[in-house]
């Protein structure tokens, strides 16, 4: 099955560069970045990792930041016209080794599942430095999906996932609705493919935050996108959304 990894990309200047290069030759057969409000800066950086990557690389771009569900799916609107059977996401600021990627993979390939979530929290699996706050929060909301869904879930946050193609293509799954531009995409498709019946599993992966305390450690504010992480559960449950 050919395999291509999206990543949304927003500022992560330093960092991006760093991933690529971490890709093993076999992993995926196609890195897909969706850059949004691209400086010259970082163009420059992912241009050099480009000519030292082993796995081929197609750039994305948006000229101002959309949304990170946004530019997901754009990355999937790549991966389904030109054919690819298992789409992997993952972050571009460090946070995700995509030396792990197979962890993922395996299960689709040899094991027939056809959704794998990568969690900190299964053995095998490790968070470094992650948040104190952010640490709790993301301990405690697998309990309510478990509760909500009624399938056992470890690690929901975790933005480190593979997925068949054909999930995006579910009639019953609407990927491409407005009000998903933003983080509520990754956790309505996450919903979605918990209560249809798609065959589900975990794999242990590594998260490691670069920064804590007063510095910048995610584009994730509290305040301002919490409710964008919790309500598509709420809404999807009571019915208010499709």
């Amino acid at each position: 099955m050919s395999r291509i990894a999206i990543i949304p990309v927003f500022r992560e200047i330093g960092k991006i560069g760093r991933v690529i290069q971490r890709f093993d030759l076999g992993s995926v057969d196609r890195i897909c970045l969706v850059v949004d409000d691209p400086s010259p800066t970082i163009l420059a950086e992912i241009e050099e990792a480009r000519r030292q990557s082993k796995v081929p690389l197609t750039i994305l771009g948006n000229p101002s930041r959309k949304g990170v569900g946004y530019a997901i799916r754009e990355g999937y609107q790549y991966a389904l016209s030109h054919g690819f059977d298992v789409i992997v996401v993952m972050a571009g600021n460090g946070k995700d080794d995509p030396r792990e990627i197979p962890r993922l993979t395996r299960a689709i390939d040899e094991e027939g599942y056809d959704y794998v979530q990568g969690s900190r929290f299964l053995p095998g699996g490790r968070g470094e430095r992650t948040p104190v706050l952010r640490g709790v929060f993301i301990r405690l909301f697998p309990f309510a999906w478990t509760l909500l869904t009624g399938v056992h879930c470890t690690e929901v946050t975790n933005g480190f996932r593979a997925y068949r193609a054909t999930v995006l293509r579910d009639p019953r799954i609407n990927v491409w609705q407005d009000w998903l531009d933003g983080y509520e995409l990754e956790y309505y498709l996450h919903y979605k493919v918990l209560t249809l019946g798609y065959r589900f599993t975990e794999r242990p992966v590594s998260k490691t935050y670069t920064h804590s305390g007063r510095r910048k450690y995610s584009h994730i504010s509290p305040l301002k996108d919490g409710y964008k992480i919790v309500a598509p559960v709420i809404l999807l449950k009571i019915g208010a959304r499709r």
